[in-house]
């Protein structure tokens, strides 16, 4: 597919998607302004990444640290903004500091020391999100801190050079209800909220569900199939 046949299918499910937000803002009474996209670029190539940003697009989500790394030096020169989404492991966590600006799936303390000085190294601060479990007890967790642990690992994260808490993430749990899952996820950002105001960040929502999202105070959205398309069979 040539560049420009491939600019204008971005352009327009791209609108698509920007139609959706603000349809689901203002069904909710908020500000569309309020709701900001991450396009999720995993297994795309960076010229998709140039595309998007002459579209627009300011923030870009990877979960794979190699592929992210890669994209990010190639696509430097653009001003966007990282945001790793993906499982951390703490051997990579260093590196991930290196390049993304916002780290979206801390999820447990032995991370933060890492990230921690790997931001310093870079001389840059790192906006993080806690990672939270919508997944019932006892569940096979896809990944993400227990609610009850939040407290303690927030607690870490302020405590760390150079990492900035910003608020939660979180992804409903496969073959629940969305608007359930985000239902509670909005109770359990009511309580870190009070403890930590400054913290309003709030990713949740995904090409499937951004609606659900929206309506329980999601302000950012990570979406890529419904703007990429289908992801490219060679990975």
């Amino acid at each position: 597919m040539g560049l420009v046949t491939r600019a204008a299918e971005l352009a327009a499910s791209l609108d698509a998607v920007r139609r959706r937000i603000t349809s689901a803002a203002e069904a909710a009474g908020r500000d569309p302004a309020e709701v900001s996209l991450v396009v999720v670029t995993k297994f795309f190539p960076a010229s998709d990444v140039r595309v998007l940003a002459d579209l627009g697009v300011t923030d870009v989500g990877e979960n794979r640290h190699q592929e992210a790394e890669a994209k990010a030096a190639e696509c430097a020169d653009l001003g966007l903004r990282w945001h790793f989404i993906g499982g951390l492991q703490s051997n990579k966590a260093g590196a991930v500091a290196h390049y993304a600006d916002v780290v979206e799936s801390l999820d447990r303390a032995k991370l933060v020391g890492p990230l921690s000085r790997g931001a310093q190294a870079r001389g840059h601060d790192v906006d993080v999100l806690l990672q939270v479990s919508l997944d019932p007890p006892g569940a096979e967790h896809r990944s993400g801190a227990d609610p009850a642990d939040l407290a303690a690992l927030a607690q870490r994260v302020g405590e760390a050079d150079r990492l900035r808490l910003c608020g939660l993430m979180a992804v409903a749990p496969l073959g629940e209800d969305p608007d359930e899952a985000f239902a509670r996820l909005a109770r359990i950002r009511q309580d870190f909220l009070g403890a930590h105001p400054d913290a309003t960040m709030l990713s949740a929502g995904m090409s499937g569900d951004l609606e659900a999202a929206i309506t329980h105070g999601a302000t950012h959205v990570r979406v890529g199939s419904a703007v990429l398309g289908p992801r490219p069979t060679v990975q």
